[in-house]
């Protein structure tokens, strides 16, 4: 039978080296991780998804990204609103909302982080960089 020491406990729960911040002073940036053994960079994670490795360094995000993929949600609210996913330029991933019509966001859009906040559900705010062109489709 397992046992675990309250002193093994201690140690485990009193390191935080790769755990972002909540308490960040800068509003307007969006910290993620990168892995000190392969350079893979990640949002919100205790390990790393490529070798397991648990020493995440914190770094600043410049904030500039491509919509990934954006789909229109109509549920939990009394008007539709778009959830998307932006491939940071760093090489991260991130689930966010991009202000603007939802029926507008597409694949492939390029945008930057907003000083906006979800305030329900506390993801980050996108806006478009630059009008896209829409040819006849």
């Amino acid at each position: 039978m397992y046992h675990h020491s309250g002193s093994v406990a201690g140690r485990i729960t009193g390191s935080g080296t790769g755990v972002l911040d909540a308490t960040d002073t800068a509003t307007d940036a969006l910290r993620y991780q990168r892995c000190t053994w392969c350079g893979t960079a990640m949002y919100h994670r205790l390990l790393c998804p490529v070798c397991q490795g648990s020493d995440l360094r914190t770094e600043r995000s410049e904030g500039v990204g491509t919509v990934r993929h954006s789909t229109v949600v109509h549920r939990n609210t009394p008007a539709a609103r778009n959830v998307s996913l932006v491939e940071m330029a760093e090489g991260f991933v991130v689930r966010g909302r991009v202000m603007g019509p939802p029926i507008g966001i597409h694949s492939g859009d390029r945008v930057r982080l907003s000083t906006a906040k979800d305030p329900v559900r506390g993801e980050p705010v996108f806006q478009l960089v630059d009008e896209p062109y829409r040819a006849w489709t």
